[in-house]
């Protein structure tokens, strides 16, 4: 019996100790990964996915990788990178999304009663259903986001997320208020504007003017003068430079009117 304990104790202590290490060579950062991830067999299934025009299962390849395989911190950015550009194509396309339902056009609709049901947009449904003009036709079946957006800005680090519950679908890079003035707080967008015209002290600067800092698109808080805009100074994206406001890569910022309502929550943090 001793010589039986003698030889099964030191296994037993050696299997612990290959444990030990199997699990601990999946932890990273305070990340747990599971054991067999294949990183390049998951980046070609996502690559793939995209080119066939499968953006859902390109999406949560990327996101497989992200929540489950040990990486660099450039690779975790590359992959977030793009599971956040695929959001918004997904949410730009026909494709039914767990946040999406389809619904039959009905006589008397129109897409703005349509965006008002639903709490969405013109533009994002006129987007997602390959809709141009303001033209529907009954019966037809179109795609709807379901998803409820909220925006959350981070002033330390010049970003904002456009969330949908906990999930981040974008990251942008922005501009705010020098020297930390663009209010902390909680808010609601209250108005969008299309190139809107700028209203400064003692002058009225047309959407058309190169001087119009607000770009091409506004999204107003209801705190009276300050909102989400666009910019005249991409270079500038980054820092805290303007008066207060939030700006954005005029890209961007047309692309954030397009998918979020009036009434969507806008949080602030220093």
């Amino acid at each position: 019996m001793k010589k039986f304990l003698l030889i099964v104790i030191p296994l037993i202590l050696v299997v612990i100790v290959a444990l030990f290490w199997s699990i601990k060579g999946c932890v990273k950062g305070g990340q747990q990964f599971k054991a067999g991830i294949d990183k390049t067999a998951l980046v070609n299934q996502a690559a793939q996915a995209e080119s066939k025009g499968d953006f859902l299962s390109a999406k949560n390849a990327y996101q497989e990788l992200i929540n489950n395989a040990p990486s660099s911190s450039s690779e975790m950015a590359n992959w977030q990178k793009k599971a956040e550009d695929l959001n918004i194509k997904l949410l730009f396309s026909p494709v039914a999304t767990p946040k999406s339902v389809f619904y039959e056009i009905k006589p008397g609709d129109t897409i703005a009663k349509i965006a008002r049901e639903f709490k969405t947009t013109p533009e994002l449904i006129a987007r997602s259903n390959n809709i141009s003009g303001d033209k529907i036709f009954p019966g037809r079946k179109i795609k709807i986001s379901s998803a409820p957006f909220g925006i959350a800005v981070d002033k330390s680090q010049n970003i904002l997320m456009l969330k949908s519950d906990e999930e981040v679908i974008k990251t942008y890079i922005v501009s705010t208020g020098a020297n930390n003035s663009t209010p902390a707080g909680t808010y609601k967008i209250v108005n969008k504007l299309q190139n809107p015209t700028w209203f400064k002290a003692g002058a009225v600067v047309p959407a058309s003017s190169p001087e119009n800092v607000l770009g091409t698109r506004w999204l107003g808080f209801n705190l009276p003068g300050y909102g989400i805009h666009g910019t005249v100074e991409p270079q500038n994206l980054g820092k805290q430079v303007t008066e207060g406001c939030v700006r954005m890569n005029n890209s961007d910022v047309e692309e954030l009117y397009i998918i979020v309502p009036v009434g969507t929550e806008v949080t602030i943090v220093d």
